[in-house]
């Protein structure tokens, strides 16, 4: 067919021979086209858009609150880092996985509940014709009947008459008729597609996501609660140092918090796979602004000092929640007809894969926070604000991600691997000129800003130092967390978890080594390397065609594509 050309030459590249057979080149592809706007483009956008700013809006939150403790002081600061740090490893063990597997099933289950739909709705359009021809036929035997029963009562005709008839005209009808449908089945079948529109969806993942959450914030509460100071003593504060009173103080109150944000990140993990990324942004929004407003009234005018940040940041977790579900609610029906809908078991088996992952992910930036406090004061509040800011504006790059991630579990589940491609490819190189601009950004933002976030000289001296770091891994940051949704996207989440384990084994020797050289420069030196080999896990797998990026190694997988 000459579609199985057609989708070799999409996937590969116009000029044929062995380039097209060479998975690696397909990141080059249509390069110039990268900003187009077409209808993939305007797709990505739409969807990456509001994620980005959603994806950013909690860590622009937590900037701001540092930029407010560190008004009370570096050991303020330092604390409330070490204690974010803290948390923030929790949450993202426990929620992550949860999260970008809700995405990527709920894709999958509106996908293919879609493709059902218009199967059937093509079905009901075969059956119209054979369901209007069905009641003419009945109509007109009826009127005959009718006219038949009035002749015989005036008398104008005899019985013999219309008996001949009625036998002649439904015979005529069906010879012109031939279908074997019943002509109450459309009906039915059409009162139901008009039903359905009235209706809350049951979508079975969403349901198991918002139970799982629930369960996984109670006890992420009460772990953090009760193993608060022996989680500060592993990250360097220990029981005689000035950050613990602090410290202990923000983690226990934040803490509280941990079933709003899981719920919050289950539910925004259900309207990506929708593909709908606006709604989770206003929540997040109202959400952050509460934060911000509430912020310098509990920290400076109530005198609460670090736990009025805690308390701030608390109310707007559960006041994001809170939005999310009333607008869930109107969409989707939370409560399954029966247990035996949800699917726990589909998602512990992913989830366990991808809980490894995220140790993976998350311990190589937990153990740098951890060494950087046991440099002092000084280096951890530093630390903390380079981290803040290298985190955020990293996560700018989350929003291509979502979008990848939803688009590519629609097209994977309608085998679209033309569109497939596409998406990953496009996705890909709009990361990397966003990092590009992100490098040069944060560059000079922290260049000439880093007084925003603290008065103290030597703590802005320490910022300096890490500026180089910062600014220049963006273009790799980008990228990493880009394949991380296009991996997510494909349902690749084995070699997600195991690539992701041996990138952190050598993440963490290096953190080691170069910070017993280097102390505070090696600490950035190490955590380079650490997002430079995760990118280039994202590239070896699609670049060598394996996995679920098996058809871009051979032109005849193309003929599944048509």
């Amino acid at each position: 067919m000459a579609g199985a050309d057609d989708s070799a030459e999409m996937i590969s590249g116009p000029t044929g021979g062995n380039f097209m057979r060479i998975p690696i080149f397909v990141f080059f592809k249509d390069l110039r086209s990268v900003f187009k706007r077409d209808e993939l483009g305007m797709e990505i956008l739409r969807i990456a858009f509001p994620a980005a700013l959603a994806l950013a809006a909690d860590p622009v939150a937590s900037l701001i609150d540092t930029a407010f403790i560190g008004h009370l002081g570096a050991v303020e600061m330092a604390a409330v880092g070490v204690s974010i740090a803290i948390f923030n490893q929790a949450s993202k063990v426990t929620i992550f996985p949860l999260v970008s597997i809700t995405t990527s099933f709920v894709a999958e289950e509106e996908t293919l509940k879609r493709m059902s739909e218009k199967l059937q709705q093509q079905e009901d359009d075969v059956a119209k014709p054979c369901n209007k021809a069905g009641n003419e036929i009945t109509k007109a035997a009826k009127l005959d009947e009718t006219s038949m029963i009035e002749n015989l009562d005036k008398g104008s005709m005899t019985l013999a008459k219309d008996e001949a008839k009625l036998d002649e005209r439904p015979n005529d009808e069906l010879k012109t008729t031939s279908c074997k449908c019943v002509d109450e089945a459309p009906i039915v079948s059409t009162n139901k597609g008009k039903t359905k529109k009235n209706e809350r969806r049951h979508i079975p993942s969403a349901s198991t996501a918002l139970i799982l959450g629930g369960v996984l914030g109670l006890i992420q509460t009460l772990i953090l609660i009760f193993l608060a100071k022996p989680l500060l003593s592993v990250m360097g504060v220990k029981s005689g140092s000035q950050m613990l009173a602090p410290a202990l103080k923000y983690l226990i109150i934040r803490s509280l918090g941990a079933p709003a944000v899981l719920l919050s990140l289950a539910m925004q993990g259900v309207f990506r796979g929708f593909k709908d990324t606006k709604t989770p942004l206003y929540a997040t929004v109202a959400g952050d602004l509460t934060n911000i407003i509430l912020d310098p009234i509990l920290i400076f005018a109530c005198r609460l000092g670090v736990s009025g940040a805690a308390i701030s940041h608390v109310l707007s977790q559960y006041l994001i929640s809170l939005i999310l579900l009333c607008k869930l609610m109107k969409q989707i029906d939370l409560m399954p007809p029966s247990l035996n809908d949800l699917q726990f078991s589909k998602f512990l088996k992913n989830g366990f894969l991808l809980l490894a992952r995220v140790i993976a992910v998350t311990i190589c930036v937990t153990l740098a926070a951890s060494l950087a406090a046991r440099l002092g004061a000084t280096s951890m509040a530093a630390f903390q604000v380079c981290l803040q800011v290298w985190m955020t504006s990293s996560l700018l790059a989350d929003g291509l991600a979502v979008a990848g991630q939803a688009i590519l579990a629609c097209a994977f589940a309608e085998k679209d691997y033309r569109k497939a491609t596409a998406a990953a490819v496009r996705v890909l190189q709009m990361g990397f000129v966003l990092g590009l601009g992100l490098a040069l950004f944060v560059g000079l933002g922290l260049e000439f800003g880093s007084g925003i976030f603290s008065k103290d000289k030597n703590v802005i001296r320490m910022i300096a130092i890490g500026i180089p770091f910062v600014a220049a891994t963006q273009p790799i940051n980008s990228l990493a967390f880009v394949f991380d949704g296009v991996n997510f996207g494909a349902s690749d989440f084995a070699y997600s978890a195991y690539s992701m384990v041996v990138v952190s084994i050598a993440s963490i020797g290096s953190l080691f080594v170069l910070f017993k050289i280097k102390g505070f420069v090696g600490i950035w030196f190490a955590l380079t390397i650490y997002m430079f080999l995760r990118t280039f896990a994202g590239i070896w797998r699609m670049g060598t065609g394996t996995g679920p990026w098996r058809f871009l190694r051979s032109r005849r997988s193309s003929t599944s594509i048509v």
